[in-house]
């Protein structure tokens, strides 16, 4: 599963499975362009991929901010053809439907959704969807385009602004029995970027620990 002669493109690379990610592609020889809105996390994934033996090319960028993306992909696409993208950035912002006012930009909750998650997983639930039509119309020109589902993952966000009680439902919950460090869900996404899954396309792979069967 080497990625040598590969640029990937990895949007939220500044923490959790996006750093992992980083790590990962970098240590199976992929040249890397880091997307993150914090300057100061990315240049520290920026050394660490460096360390796995990748070359990594930062890029600070709010991907919020619609109006500065077209420049930045402009400037990324200057510097070399982008042959992977990892579509990671993404946050959750709990709420039911009647006290939703905007969709934040998938997640196990897009296969079996969550009491008080309405937002979050209709937008998960549509990438799913989106995964599967981009692969019917992408596939003409062999490219391959699938979703991973992760679970429970040790990232900061998690660590640092999920009560306790919530996680331990959670795990509880899980067959495996506990929570998935953040190079467990890198090494699948790895997989579905190298040529050993060149015959994997529109697949929604959950990477739960068995969450949500």
């Amino acid at each position: 599963m080497k990625l040598q002669g590969h640029r990937a493109l990895i949007t939220g690379a500044g923490q959790g499975i996006g750093r992992a990610c980083a790590e990962v592609f970098a240590s199976r020889g992929s040249d890397l362009v880091l997307l993150d809105k914090n300057a100061e996390t990315l240049e520290e994934v920026v050394k660490a991929a460096g360390r796995s033996g990748g070359e990594a090319t930062p890029v600070v960028l709010d991907l919020t901010d619609l109006e500065a993306i077209p420049r930045e992909l402009e400037r990324v696409q200057a510097g070399g053809r982008v042959d992977i993208l990892v579509n990671n950035a993404g946050f959750d912002r709990p709420g039911a439907l009647s006290k939703t006012d905007r969709i934040n930009v998938s997640s196990i909750y897009g296969l079996i959704g969550a009491k008080g998650e309405v937002a979050y997983s209709t937008v998960k639930a549509g990438i799913i969807g989106l995964t599967k039509s981009v692969a019917k119309e992408a596939g003409r020109n062999g490219v391959t385009v699938n979703a991973v589902l992760p679970g429970l993952t040790r990232t900061p966000t998690i660590e640092n602004f999920m009560a306790p009680r919530y996680k331990e439902a959670i795990v509880k919950d899980t067959p495996l029995g506990r929570i998935a460090e953040p190079d467990e869900i890198a090494r699948v996404i790895a997989f579905l970027a190298s040529d050993e899954a060149s015959y994997l396309t529109a697949a929604a792979i959950p990477v739960s620990g068995g969450w949500g069967i």
